[in-house]
């Protein structure tokens, strides 16, 4: 709005208070005016408006099928219970899982080597009002390590792309040396029979890897497996 236009609704804020009953034109009774003849001509909601809709938007971003997610999918029955808690999607091939767990209240790292998907995790974050629930690192897991303690992990078959089965080992022991009693690891990966270093971590290498973790699979669309492993608590 141009300084101009500004000038004339002010002008038009001190006629219209002139024609009222007012002990004082102050500047506040002025700018408030103003701020309501804005509002007014731009068509602005009110805050119970604004707010009134933006709950009910993050009712439906807290819907799985809004991310094009199943809603019997592991992911969202085993990390149902984690509202303020810290969770690692790496591998973003999509937004949908990172923003979901936000919305949901978790705090969300995504790490993914390639700079455009994890600028698509933030800018989407950014589209839904989430951008406080979501931090994004471009880096690959093997030069990465988490800063804080974790309550899960969320990995796509990309996650491990390009890593030596010795710098998974070491990857996974990481992550699992950040992970809390309780936690959770989901790892998308291929079927028996179809493995290929290329799309992500054979699922019998991370049998080995999840020793004394409480370990379940569940097949997924096509030819994909979720492997989960539940970090069991210590003894007292």
């Amino acid at each position: 709005m141009s300084r101009g236009a500004l000038l004339k609704i002010g002008d038009e804020a001190v006629e219209v208070l002139r024609k009222q009953d007012q002990i004082a034109l102050t500047e506040m009774v002025v700018w408030q005016e103003v701020d309501r003849l804005i509002t007014k001509r731009l068509r602005l909601p009110t805050y119970a408006t604004w707010k009134r809709r933006r709950l009910k938007m993050l009712e439906q971003y807290q819907k799985p099928e809004h991310w094009g997610i199943d809603p019997n999918a592991m992911l969202v029955r085993a990390l149902a219970d984690s509202s303020d808690r810290h969770v690692l999607v790496a591998g973003a091939e999509r937004e949908g899982p990172a923003l979901y767990l936000a919305a949901r209240g978790c705090a969300v790292t995504a790490v993914e080597p390639a700079e455009d998907a994890v600028e698509r995790v933030v800018r989407a974050a950014e589209a839904a009002g989430l951008t406080e629930r979501v931090r994004g690192y471009c880096a690959d897991l093997g030069g990465w390590a988490p800063d804080v303690e974790l309550h899960g992990v969320v990995c796509s078959p990309t996650a491990f792309a390009g890593l030596t089965t010795q710098d998974r080992a070491r990857v996974i022991e990481v992550l699992q040396s950040a992970t809390v009693d309780g936690g959770v690891h989901l790892v998308e990966t291929i079927a028996a029979g179809t493995e290929s270093m290329h799309d992500g971590f054979p699922l019998e290498e991370l049998r080995s890897r999840y020793r004394g973790w409480t370990i379940s699979v569940e097949k997924t669309v096509g030819l994909r497996e979720t492997f989960m492993a539940r970090k069991d608590f210590a003894v007292a």
